[in-house]
Formats: structure tokens, C-alpha cells, sequence
């Protein structure tokens, strides 16, 4: 079967990371992409697990429910009278849920 060329762009520390780590498994990158395209094609997916990579997803969920829980809790009693601890305690439960 003839083969077509692909062109792909990765920055040059990441090739020559990658280069090294072909050498060292004994194959070159064009095998290496065979390889994974190959993998794919057999299974219908990618050979890896993709997650969210947002870091600081989880995060900012925690923070938007402890602010809706401390908006809750100042329309009952008043912003004016919640202590520090009393604010820090309901961000710890949002944390735990």
C-alpha cells in the first residue's frame, strides 16, 4: 500500500523528547504514529483515557456553592452579623459535598 505523508506540529522540545523515547523502545516517530493510528482505528477510541484538564475546575465549583450557600445564609440573618468562622465553616461543607 502507498503511503501519504502527514504533517504535524509540535513544539521542539516535545519531538526531541519524543525522539528520544522512540529510540529507547527501539521504534522511529513514523512507526510510533502508525502505531497509535492503528490502535484507534481497531478499537474506536483513543488508545488513553481524555479528562478535563481545567485544574481549577473543582475549585471554582467549591467557591460558586459556598458563595450561594453564604448568599442563603446572609438573606436569612444579614451579611453584618456572619463571623469569619461561621463563613469558613459553610465553605468546608461545600468542600465535603
Amino acid at each position: 500500500m502507498a503511503g501519504v505523508n502527514v504533517t504535524v506540529r509540535i513544539d521542539e522540545e516535545t519531538k526531541r523528547e519524543f525522539d528520544i523515547f522512540c529510540e529507547n523502545v527501539g521504534i522511529n516517530i513514523t512507526t510510533a504514529f502508525n502505531m497509535f493510528i492503528k490502535a484507534t482505528l481497531r478499537t474506536r477510541e483513543l488508545p488513553f483515557s481524555v479528562t478535563d484538564v481545567d485544574p481549577h475546575r473543582q475549585a471554582r465549583q467549591t467557591l460558586e456553592k459556598a458563595v450561594r450557600a453564604i448568599q442563603e445564609q446572609t438573606a436569612i440573618g444579614g451579611a453584618e452579623n456572619m463571623t469569619l468562622d461561621e463563613i469558613n465553616s459553610i465553605i468546608a461543607v461545600c468542600k465535603q459535598a
